[in-house]
């Protein structure tokens, strides 16, 4: 992947300027990094800066900034008109400041002015994605989640945990390993299911299959995980045959709105993949989840939400380079729609935090194996997912973000057959 365009109009003699850098970032609340200049200067802080961001040519600022947007600032970064050296996450506060900042405010510093001139011939960016399709139809879906998830298996495995759970995991301490954390989530999604022998567990978006086969390995359940990825369904069944918990669960590649409503489940569970849902499909995805569950059974939704009071500053980087098609909506929304669908919301958990914790290990163990990525991939998916999960790890410390773990019952003339208490969830059960 690369620009389309790639135009580096003149650099300026302003921008070599201390002066114009310290105007620019006067009012960032951060003041612990440092801006290294293609001539090799540097600005800012001289001793152990928390990251140094590298601009590569004159033109780095103009394309960063003229017009300021998440979208603007991720291709330039992924694209190599600057680089972020350090510490990427603690970079985002000062992204944000950037992106906060009003025109009316740089036309007063004398900034946009400087910034317009010589701008140079117009950036194009790569090029846009041409999914097929209505969206949210079936073939657009299945077009989208395999842009993201058919990238080869080895690149996920340089940073995932060892079970290849690409999910919120569940750390017991803050400096717990991510492998523990991983298997932890697992159990606690078992746990919260209350699953039991021969019971019959759906699990809708079923990554490469780690859930189904915990599922299947220590509670005794009969596991059926669906995935619109066929990298990973084939992984998957791969991965089943090497435990040997072949008659016990599968993974097949489905779309939820295709199964069958005459195969009835005891418990659902679907971790992750609710983004990829839609706002105008919510409810015909709680609908489908409320037909195949049994009377009496539970269904667990684990997403991500956004924030309801958030407002996002132009364009998407990650919409377009990373979710095609994704959508994030408020806790609210998906708790509404799950209700007029019939559920009963028995239980909510808020598990930013944790999250947050897992972006971290994530971008950690990306960047310790950046060069086996780059041969796996290339330079620019490299970076993009760099950024990606640098900047999710930031909104979920900030709280733009949050996941949800929400337990829905289908109840059987008022009777959801649940304890009265949620003491069960705590104490280790299985093998």
């Amino acid at each position: 992947m690369k620009r389309s365009e790639k135009a580096v109009p003149a650099g300026l003699a302003y921008e070599e300027s201390p002066e114009f850098l310290a105007t620019l970032f006067a009012g960032c609340p951060r003041n612990d990094f440092q801006v290294r200049l293609w001539n090799g200067s540097t600005w800012g802080a001289s001793s152990q800066p928390r990251f140094t961001l590298e601009l590569k040519h004159p033109a780095a600022l103009r394309l960063m900034l003229l017009a300021p947007s998440e979208l603007a600032l991720g291709e330039a970064y992924i694209f190599d008109d600057f680089d972020i050296v350090g510490d990427i996450e603690a970079a985002f506060d000062v992204a944000d400041y950037l992106l906060a900042q009003e025109h009316s405010l740089w036309r007063a510093l004398g900034l946009w002015e400087r910034l317009r001139k010589r701008r140079g011939q117009a950036q194009t960016g790569a090029q846009v994605l041409a999914f097929r399709g209505a969206l949210h139809s079936r073939e657009r879906d299945q077009q989208a989640i395999r842009y993201h998830y058919d990238l080869p298996g080895e690149f996920y495995a340089l940073w995932l945990d060892r079970l290849m759970v690409y999910s919120c995991a569940y750390f017991q301490a803050p400096d717990a390993d991510l492998d523990s954390a991983q298997e932890h989530k697992l159990d606690y999604l078992c746990r919260k299911l209350r699953l039991r022998p021969g019971e019959r567990l759906l699990d809708i978006g079923c990554g490469w299959g780690a859930l189904v086969r915990h599922a299947a390995a220590h509670y005794g359940a009969q596991a059926v995980g669906i995935t619109l990825s066929q990298a990973q369904a084939e992984s998957g069944q791969q991965r089943l045959r090497e435990s040997g918990l072949e008659g016990r669960c599968r993974v097949e590649l489905a779309d939820y709105r295709d199964l069958d409503r005459a195969q009835q489940f005891d418990k659902i569970v679907s971790v992750g993949m609710f983004e990829h849902v839609g706002e105008a499909f919510l409810g015909m995805y709680f609908r489908r989840a409320w037909d195949i569950l049994r009377p009496g059974g539970v269904f667990l939704n684990h997403g991500i939400a956004y924030s309801a009071t958030y407002r996002r500053r132009g364009p998407s980087f990650t919409d377009r380079y990373v979710f095609p098609d994704g959508e994030l909506v408020p806790i609210s929304a998906s708790l509404r729609a799950a209700e007029l669908s019939g559920f009963e919301v028995r239980d909510v958990e808020c598990l930013r935090e944790h999250y947050a914790l897992t972006l971290h290990h994530w971008v950690r163990r990306l960047e310790a194996h950046a060069r086996e990525a780059r041969q796996i991939t290339d330079d620019v998916t490299y970076r993009i997912w760099r950024l990606y999960m640098a900047g999710a790890s930031h909104a979920f410390r900030s709280g733009r973000l949050s996941l949800y773990q929400t337990l829905l019952a289908k109840p059987v003339q008022g009777r959801s057959g649940l304890p009265l208490t949620r003491e069960d969830w705590y104490r280790h059960q299985g093998s």
